[in-house]
């Protein structure tokens, strides 16, 4: 019976256990995310909605707008959830930068190696750390709930030629955002880092504007970078792609202690959803690169310790340059190190 539902007639049926006894809703969040339907911040705003209304017996009513409806960008939305005209909102680190220079922290390359590692390090509390920090140069009113992912991991991909090591990154030009962490990282490679908006980009690979870029696979295959010239992707997992969900403080702060509770746990649902949703559509994205005639590399060991080895300047400019870098970097890699640790003596048990 199923098996005859689009997508949205799904989702529909998802949600009609929505549909409450309680005789009235006592609060109303709006969540908008600037993407469509088929992103990891749509999939995560789904779970929340269900778990939110659900366990609220329908005290709490989550109402969607998936797109540009309620604002445009990073910094437009971000001023609607601090004023309050917005609930809740999903911006990645290059969105909020402008903001929280200091959550650019999650593009910092090769510091988490692997989902287990960076799900451990978000789940805890350097999330709570990044937490305080937004809410006191906000003036106590964005609050960062969690941070999911969308997208997977950045990868190094390009036209030109296979990518296996730092030096085989030289003298390309890399498409970039506009902020400056992620062009100190293309630099230390070698390469020309290489401001493109992202509508512009397709055009730009066919173009010669640039060479390659930094993206996860499932935004390569969605935008058919491969059409563009894109051949050659190496799975080099330099950063992985942070999703920061930020809610207006006063009006989680509003609600009695079991309907924020409620909440929390909404958002530690969406953060589990977007965690497995690119891993599912990744397997897809990478056939279809590789049937296409892609050239799909994945680094060694070694290989990989040598990008980790060029990138390592980046570090200290981030705490130089960035405001509240030293505090943040230190919050990570300490996260990672008790990650590390933790999942260390997991498979000290699991494996003997």
């Amino acid at each position: 019976m199923l098996k005859g539902l689009t997508k949205a007639a799904l989702t529909a049926a998802l949600l009609a256990g929505s549909a409450m006894t309680a005789a009235a809703q006592d609060f109303t969040i709006r969540a908008t995310a600037n993407s469509n339907e088929n992103d990891e911040d749509y999939d995560g705003l789904v779970v929340f909605k269900n778990h939110v209304e659900n366990a609220s017996n329908g005290r709490i009513a989550v109402e969607l707008f998936i797109g540009t409806q309620l604002c445009s960008g990073g910094a437009e939305c971000l001023q609607g959830v601090a004023d309050g005209s917005i609930d809740v909102f999903v911006t990645t680190s290059g969105g909020a930068a402008g903001i929280f220079p200091y959550v650019q922290v999650l593009d910092l390359p090769y510091l988490m190696s692997d989902d287990r590692v960076a799900e451990h390090v978000l789940s805890g509390d350097f999330t709570r750390t990044m937490r305080n920090m937004a809410l006191e140069d906000s003036g106590d009113t964005i609050r960062i709930m969690t941070i999911g992912n969308t997208g997977g991991w950045r990868n190094f991909a390009n036209t030109k030629r296979r990518v296996t090591q730092p030096s085989d990154l030289e003298g390309l030009k890399i498409r970039t955002v506009v902020a400056d962490l992620p062009q100190e990282v293309v630099k230390a490679m070698g390469a020309a880092p290489t401001p493109i908006s992202w509508p512009e980009l397709f055009t730009s690979f066919q173009t010669g504007v640039v060479d390659g870029s930094k993206n996860g696979i499932t935004d390569i295959m969605g935008m058919k970078f491969p059409d563009a010239g894109l051949k050659y992707v190496t799975l080099d997992g330099h950063a992985y792609m942070g999703a920061i969900w930020v809610m207006n403080n006063a009006k989680f702060m509003g609600m009695p202690e079991d309907m924020r509770r409620v909440v929390v746990d909404g958002f530690a649902a969406l953060q589990q959803a977007t965690f497995a949703s690119p891993k599912r559509k990744s397997i897809q994205a990478y056939q279809d690169f590789v049937a296409g005639g892609g050239d799909l590399y994945v680094p060694t060991p070694e290989e990989k310790a040598a990008f980790r080895d060029a990138a390592a300047p980046v570090f200290a400019w981030f705490q130089e340059n960035v405001d509240g870098g030293p505090e943040i970097f230190e919050a990570l890699t300490k996260a990672v190190e008790e990650a590390e640790a933790d999942l260390a003596a997991e498979y000290e048990a699991d494996l003997n």
